[in-house]
């Protein structure tokens, strides 16, 4: 049986955690930790319980922060963290992803790190930047950073990536080699006979759908994907949204057809909720209808964006959801998005949002 969650909150400021039973009637909000470092993405491993927590930036360096009991203490590490002399150093750690055999981290300037020992030292993944493609990698508008990291859950050789913007990449090696996987996936900034490119394309974030396939879901720049080849071809999916731009995407843990989105009104709009009106869109047909879900949440002056790390769900049942803002407020739903609460405001901007079940 589930003894409680925990919400794990990457802001500006530090980790925060929202704790509660199972029953997700009443929360607790604690912290900061990690001594309000600026922490990207946290993350809690549900096999031993840990909790990760990646960060830093051009002042205070990268490192990965580990709590081995549930938040009470903390100790962090950049062993490794680094690349070879010459090149430009790494800023921040700004990903984390638990794989079967290892834990990885995302970096600025973008590359891929991998830890065998918890997170104590860290080894460069040289197979991607070493990809023929490197040299022309452009920053978006947050720079040039590995933010989106997908291991297979049964197999180890496997893994996604999704840098922006340089688009998405596949390792069936364990990392040893990459190619590209963008085929159908636009860049509307580019000129006009160059929409479709082998890479360069802003994707914004990439996750699996649940139950072992390979089919994955992609918020992008330019638009909404699905790819049920685990990137081979990628098709639109955003006929019936507000919008072709936003950033996060938060699968089912359990139904593959079932995703959860936050579309923002445009990339040069403004960047909030269409027409101010918050709403979490969620398809149960993998995206060939869309829903808005508004119960419970802010219907005008809602001028606030979501991050593209900041919603996540959780794997209890039904299944909760989660979303964190650039304005430091935290919304739940405990009914798979049918009715809101908000659980906090005023944090820091809250960069992550990710959920952790502790088993009694």
């Amino acid at each position: 049986m589930p003894e409680k969650i925990l919400v794990l909150l990457g802001t500006k400021k530090g980790v925060f955690i929202a704790e509660s039973a199972a029953a997700r009637d009443k929360w607790q909000i604690r912290g900061p930790y990690c001594e309000t470092w600026p922490i990207h993405h946290a993350i809690g491993d549900a096999a031993s319980g840990t909790i990760y927590a990646g960060g830093g930036n051009e002042w205070f360096g990268p490192a990965v922060w580990k709590s081995t009991d549930l938040g009470a203490t903390w100790t962090h590490s950049s062993a490794g963290l680094n690349y070879a002399e010459g090149e430009d150093p790494v800023v921040a750690a700004w990903s984390l992803a638990k794989g079967a055999d290892a834990l990885y981290a995302g970096v600025e300037p973008a590359g891929l790190f991998k830890s065998t020992d918890e997170g104590e030292t860290w080894t460069h993944v040289e197979g991607l930047r070493d990809h023929p493609s490197r040299a022309h990698w452009q920053p978006g508008g947050g720079g040039l950073i590995l933010h989106s990291i997908v291991p297979h859950p049964e197999d180890a050789r496997k893994i996604w990536v999704g840098i922006s913007s340089a688009g998405v990449f596949h390792s069936a090696d364990g990392g040893a080699t990459w190619e590209p996987r963008n085929r159908g996936t636009r860049a509307d900034f580019n000129p006009e006979d160059q929409r479709y490119p082998e890479f360069g394309q802003c994707v914004h974030n990439i996750v699996l759908a649940p139950g072992g396939s390979d089919r994955l879901y992609q918020q992008n720049h330019c638009g909404m994907y699905r790819s049920d080849d685990g990137g081979k071809q990628w098709s639109s999916i955003e006929a019936g949204l507000p919008s072709t731009f936003g950033f996060p995407a938060a699968a089912h843990p359990r139904d593959p057809d079932t995703l959860y989105l936050l579309p923002l009104n445009g990339d040069v709009q403004g960047r909030f909720m269409p027409e101010a009106k918050a709403a979490v869109w969620r398809t149960r047909d993998g995206g060939a209808s869309w829903t808005a879900l508004r119960e419970g949440l802010p219907q005008q002056n809602a001028f606030f964006g979501v991050l593209r790390q900041a919603l996540a769900t959780d794997r209890l049942e039904p299944a909760g959801v989660y979303f964190g803002t650039g304005g430091g407020g935290l919304f739940a739903s405990a009914d798979e998005g049918e009715s809101w609460t908000c659980l906090a405001q005023h944090l820091p901007v809250i960069s992550s949002v990710e959920t952790l079940v502790i088993e009694g």
